[in-house]
């Protein structure tokens, strides 16, 4: 079950970055949802490592801090949608997405490194 779940999310977090491949700075979304899957797929196979799960959540996670004023905005404007086209006068949906898709990004990560055994490392 375990392993079928870690595949999946390998699966979804590959899906995230290629969906990011058309993004305007395509380099820092592709190489952080394609570690995430990477992780899940080592994870997948019993190559996990808590380690760097937990460093990637810690990096991903102040990354998405550096988003929380363009968050505020979002909701001082009474959370307009962020489900239509990103334009220059609609920053906020931009800024949204991507801190909801490291949000989640975080989130499964801690849920890997909770679930990885201490002193899980890829090379022992």
């Amino acid at each position: 079950m375990k392993k079928s779940l870690y595949i999946l999310m390998a699966l979804v977090f590959a899906a995230f970055a290629y969906l990011n491949l058309n993004d305007p700075d395509p380099i820092f979304w592709v190489a952080a949802y394609g570690a995430v899957a990477v992780l899940f797929a080592f994870a997948a196979f019993g190559r996990a490592d808590r380690r760097i799960s937990g460093y990637l959540a810690l990096a991903l996670g102040m990354w998405m801090l550096t988003m929380v004023p363009g968050m505020v905005d979002w909701v001082q404007l009474g959370m307009p949608s962020i489900t239509s086209e990103m334009k220059a006068t609609e920053p906020h949906i931009e800024v949204v997405r991507e801190f909801l898709g490291l949000l989640i990004a975080v989130g499964c990560l801690l849920g890997l490194w909770a679930s990885t055994p201490r002193g899980a490392r890829m090379g022992g």
